[in-house]
């Protein structure tokens, strides 16, 4: 088969897009790279107190001894913690998404206490969850459920509800039954507002998860926090909170992959 053609005036645009990401990537690693040196150098000098924010050379020789401050196995806990907290709320907030959308009725009673418990302080019900589930790895992993599934809930039903309606009655008039129509058109034209979903809940997810371990947790990036605090390790906080945006940063842009393959594949 014959490539197909790209008119010079395309080829310039293109180009010119190309150049545009990679003077934005430029910037934004000069950036990382400018604010690093800054904190170096005024730690250095003694404009930063060293001690309270540490500085990226100490941060570096913490990483360096991850066996000594078992910073593998806090990492891997929390990441854990945080996909199995993450599929939960995916899984779940998609069901009662759907049951929603199903059904009117109950979409116009939950309304209401969504909205409330979308607006509550899931930090406040640490106590009640601990207390429900036990101290440990199940109270975190609620925790992060707690704070991702009602987003999901409102933002799909959301989605769900404001499908395309010439399509569901289309769909309707060929005798697709509710079912077929939400699994062949509602939930086909929610794909973007699922992965926009996830973008947001895998962030949650970890603050969920975070907030669970400052509160029961024995392990976890959450408990150096904490622990960090507590003995006056400066170095081993700051540490754990660059490790949390670094893994905040790839999960990210591990679910932008994952939505690339999938809006890819779907067009071909």
């Amino acid at each position: 088969m014959c490539k197909p053609t790209i008119s010079p005036g395309r080829r310039v645009y293109l180009s010119k897009i190309g150049r545009r990401k990679m003077a934005i990537r430029i910037c934004q690693l000069a950036l990382l790279f400018v604010t690093i040196l800054l904190w170096e150098a005024l730690a250095r000098v003694g404009v930063i107190d060293s001690f309270i924010m540490s500085q990226p050379s100490r941060i570096l020789r913490t990483i360096a001894n991850f066996r000594k401050n078992s910073l593998l196995l806090h990492i891997g806990i929390t990441m854990f913690e945080t996909t199995i907290g993450f599929a939960l709320g995916v899984i779940v907030g998609l069901f009662v998404a759907f049951t929603l959308w199903w059904s009117k009725f109950m979409a116009k009673v939950a309304a209401p206490y969504l909205v409330v418990i979308n607006a509550l302080p899931k930090i406040a019900l640490g106590p009640v969850i601990i207390i429900w589930v036990g101290a440990g790895m199940q109270a975190v992993i609620v925790m992060a459920l707690a704070i991702s599934l009602v987003v999901t809930i409102m933002e799909m039903l959301s989605g769900f509800t404001s499908t395309n309606t010439d399509l569901i009655k289309m769909a309707k008039t060929f005798g697709a039954n509710r079912l077929q129509t939400f699994v062949k058109i509602v939930f086909p034209s929610n794909l973007h507002t699922l992965f926009n979903c996830l973008k947001i809940n895998i962030g949650l997810s970890l603050v969920g998860v975070i907030a669970g371990e400052f509160l029961v947790s024995r392990a976890g990036l959450g408990y150096l926090i904490v622990y960090g605090g507590q003995v006056f390790q400066m170095d081993l906080v700051m540490t754990s909170v660059i490790i949390l945006a670094v893994l905040a940063a790839l999960l990210y842009r591990l679910v932008v992959l994952v939505e690339w393959l999938v809006m890819r594949s779907m067009s071909k």
